[in-house]
């Protein structure tokens, strides 16, 4: 059983969630929304879950993230790190959540780079 290995924290890897939303505090940039990319690894215990194999006992990531799209979509941002900071309040809600990591990506936010972006940590 995975409760005889000692195994306890489990992390969740949310790759390349692509989303739309306005993100800028320029003009062209409140008025017309921009491609964002998040990456979120979330840790929790998972030793019931690992016994149980029941999502009761999980870390549901599926709701989390339909959350998080909301989120994004729905708001306007001035700053990346102010998104950062309300991705992270909201899993920060989930009590199953030990600690999370968000990076949020703007692509083409500099002319001669592929993307900036701004990452927030969280610990319970």
């Amino acid at each position: 059983m995975a409760s005889d290995l000692g195994a306890e924290l489990a992390k969740i890897h949310i790759k390349n969630l692509r989303l739309r939303t306005f993100i800028g505090f320029n003009e062209e940039e409140k008025t017309k929304k921009q491609d964002v990319i998040v990456n979120i690894v979330l840790r929790y215990d998972a030793r019931k879950a690992m016994v149980s194999d029941s999502v009761d006992d999980a870390c549901n990531y599926k709701v989390l993230t339909k959350e998080i799209i909301a989120l994004v979509e729905e708001r306007s941002f001035d700053l990346l790190e102010k998104m950062a900071g309300d991705i992270i309040v909201l899993i920060a809600k989930s009590e199953k959540v030990l600690s999370a990591s968000v990076e949020i990506d703007k692509p083409h936010a500099l002319r001669f780079a592929d993307s900036v972006s701004v990452a927030v940590e969280y610990r319970r």
